[in-house]
């Protein structure tokens, strides 16, 4: 970031030095446009009054007539001592309009230098005024280097970004790691455990402690089986979605207060098969329980309605 803040500035500073020299070479090509006007007048004087007398140089004229006729790019005009114009070049404008566009381009040129003075005799009023600006090339030049630095701009942030976005991934990755490797740690004890449990069952243990520590050890397979999804794509097997809402809310009345209340609402049919992961749709389902008793201050009542929906297409 910091190089392609120094490249920018860099670039910045060359090109108004460049814009610089290219203002003050325009700046004289127009004193020499000036200049051969002024020549070119005076020929036509000495023609005008000294006809027959081969006086002028052919060769001369005509390198007059060439610098006319290469300025191709600066706008300017030439204004009369009583403000008419007399001649322009290099501005655009469409017939009718010539006096309206001449006189905002006139404007414009006043306010960018000072005129150059084109003496056509010694006589003090017979001269003209010459305007003009910076040519479009110079102007596209100035704005260059902001647009430069808009790109560099952009490029740093996009840059970062993609820094950041690489940054998450990677961290995502350790997560969905870390995830996995939960997973295959919690199995063993699980199995372990549910061993336990055919054990107790075997020593004619009470009924219902047997069954408590059946859904708790049920509940870590599903938390175990969670975590080892985290990071892989979620696979759909038609499943009763009425068994696995029983099976949750049921799972959440003995885990919740005997404050918070559950109505559950569920479609006619005891067998209702969709697609569906059971293990994070029931995730979904508790977070969404834990949320509202949270926010209800574990007390209240929550309503889940299960609602069948058939579309025509």
């Amino acid at each position: 970031m910091f190089v392609a803040v120094v490249i920018g500035l860099a670039s910045l500073l060359y090109t108004n030095w460049l814009t610089g020299k290219m203002a003050n070479e325009e700046r004289k090509k127009v004193e020499l446009w000036a200049e051969a006007t002024k020549r070119l007048a005076e020929s036509g004087i000495q023609n005008g009054s000294q006809a027959g007398i081969e006086q002028l140089n052919t060769a001369y004229l005509a390198l007059i007539q060439s610098i006319l006729e290469q300025n191709t790019t600066i706008p300017m005009v030439i204004v009369e001592p009583d403000g008419s114009f007399n001649y322009d070049a290099n501005i655009s404008f469409s017939e009718g309009r010539k006096e309206q566009v001449l006189s905002k381009e006139l404007e414009k040129m006043k306010s960018h230098s000072e005129p150059i003075r084109i003496d056509l005799s010694e006589e003090e009023d017979d001269y003209l005024l010459l305007y003009y600006r910076e040519s479009n090339i110079l102007r596209n030049l100035r704005y260059y280097p902001f647009v430069q630095l808009v790109v560099i701009i952009v490029f740093i942030i996009a840059a970062y970004s993609a820094f950041l976005a690489t940054q998450r991934a990677e961290q995502n990755q350790v997560w969905v790691g870390m995830s996995k490797e939960t997973a295959h740690q919690l199995g063993t004890p699980i199995s372990s455990l549910m061993a336990w449990i055919e054990i107790l069952k075997l020593n004619d243990v009470d009924t219902a402690l047997i069954e408590e520590f059946e859904k708790d050890t049920q509940r870590l397979e599903k938390i175990t089986e969670r975590f080892s999804k985290i990071g892989s794509k979620p696979e759909l097997v038609p499943t009763n979605i009425v068994e696995v809402l029983n099976s949750t809310v049921s799972y959440l009345k003995t885990r919740s207060s005997g404050k918070v209340k559950y109505e559950v609402t569920l479609p006619g049919e005891t067998f209702y098969f969709i697609p569906l992961n059971a293990a994070l749709f029931s995730w979904v389902i508790e977070n969404l329980c834990k949320n509202a008793i949270d926010a209800m201050d574990n007390h209240g009542t929550i309503t889940l309605d299960c609602v069948r929906k058939i579309t025509q297409w």
